[in-house]
């Protein structure tokens, strides 16, 4: 009794290790495989779209127009004087649009 089960155990055993090299070649031949899909794939990197220099300008002057119709524009700084005239606050929208780097019309004189 002993013998028969000493080789059902031998049966098994041979088997599981079958099994192990079985899955062994498998997992050589799926990271072959994803080696190969990485190779031709080829990723595409996000990259950010520039924004451009007049579209970055017109959101400041729009910024600095904004805060001098809720009446949080100040002239300097933010401890300086609130700003009261619009020409005042157009002069500061366009000296900040200059500072974002692009080149701003001048006002016209009269």
């Amino acid at each position: 009794m002993l013998k028969k089960k000493a080789a059902k155990i031998k049966k098994v055993v041979k088997h599981l290790k079958g099994d192990i090299h079985t899955f062994k070649r498998e997992a050589k031949e799926d990271k072959k495989l994803i080696k190969s899909l990485k190779k031709t794939v080829v990723k595409k990197k996000e990259t950010k779209k520039k924004v451009p220099l007049k579209d970055k300008k017109e959101k400041k002057i729009a910024k600095v127009m904004r805060e001098f119709k809720r009446g949080v524009l100040h002239s300097g700084s933010k401890r300086g004087p609130e700003v009261k005239k619009k020409s005042q606050a157009i002069a500061i929208a366009l000296s900040e649009a200059k500072k974002v780097g692009k080149k701003v019309v001048n006002k016209k004189k009269k």
